[in-house]
């Protein structure tokens, strides 16, 4: 909470946290705090910051009952939730928490329907509809989001799968640990992707989620990796400061490592700033 509360403070757009229930990259027995009851709680002690996951690993959780989740933190957040969400990829957990560990396929066929089922949840009226992997039949969520449109970020760096339902179904696509040069190759793709269903590819945002350990340079060489990414028209850049855990200053220095590279930041409310 103190985290977010100072994110606020030092002007960034959104607060996001991992849907995982093991920890990254091996599971320890260390916290790891369910993703959608702590950002419930960080949506009480923040008022600006865009709150959601990074992604939504979708196969934890019935989608109607996601979207139901979703609707009620929007409504306790007045209108601030974002749905990250991606078909997800950590075995260990899968296989810990008894969720088996279906193949590729099948897990990105799952995404694909239960989108469906949340556009249809969050949307007007009742959802119904049959998949092959999850089904609704006139399921009630009231209340609707606040907000309206709850934005629909897809996550993941599939091409011929992943980046077809981010143009089918989200506003935004996020890239995993993708670095510039590696984007720049897969931007053309992904436009693609849009005109294959005759959709502007300029109305599907690109983001990228950076791993905290490509952050591992100086000050100047994150300056220019930002700078780069915004220079690829990427619309937001999100990322672990680890340090933040213990420390204000790793907030406040990566805040004007970030207006160095060009992003928007609000006016920082921080003290002393």
């Amino acid at each position: 909470m103190d985290v977010a509360r100072l994110a606020e403070a030092l002007g960034f757009e959104s607060v996001w946290l991992y849907d995982h229930l093991h920890t990254v990259p091996r599971p320890t027995e260390e916290i790891t705090f369910e993703s959608f009851t702590s950002l419930a709680a960080l949506a009480m002690v923040t008022d600006r910051v865009r709150l959601g996951h990074v992604v939504i690993c979708t196969a934890f959780r019935n989608p109607a009952l996601l979207a139901k989740m979703i609707s009620t933190m929007d409504v306790i957040s007045t209108g601030r939730m974002e749905l990250g969400i991606g078909a997800g990829w950590k075995r260990d957990e899968w296989l810990a928490y008894g969720y088996g560990f279906p193949d590729t396929k099948q897990r990105l066929a799952t995404l694909g329907d239960h989108l469906e089922i949340i556009k249809r949840a969050l949307g007007p009226g009742q959802a119904t509809y049959a998949g092959q992997h999850a089904s609704v039949d006139g399921a009630i969520n009231v209340p609707k989001p606040l907000q309206g449109h709850l934005p629909i970020m897809v996550g993941g760096n599939g091409p011929k799968v992943t980046w077809r339902l981010a143009a089918r179904h989200a506003d935004e696509l996020n890239v995993d640990g993708m670095r510039p040069d590696d984007l720049r190759d897969a931007l053309p793709i992904i436009r693609s992707r849009c005109e294959e269903i005759g959709r502007d590819p300029d109305s599907l945002a690109v983001s990228a989620h950076v791993w905290w350990q490509d952050w591992a340079m100086s000050s100047q060489e994150r300056v220019d990796r930002l700078g780069a990414y915004r220079e690829l028209g990427v619309s937001r850049v999100i990322t672990m400061i680890r340090e933040a855990a213990q420390s204000d200053e790793a907030l406040a220095t990566f805040a004007d490592d970030c207006r160095a590279a060009g992003a928007t930041l609000e006016a920082s409310t921080a003290l002393g700033a």
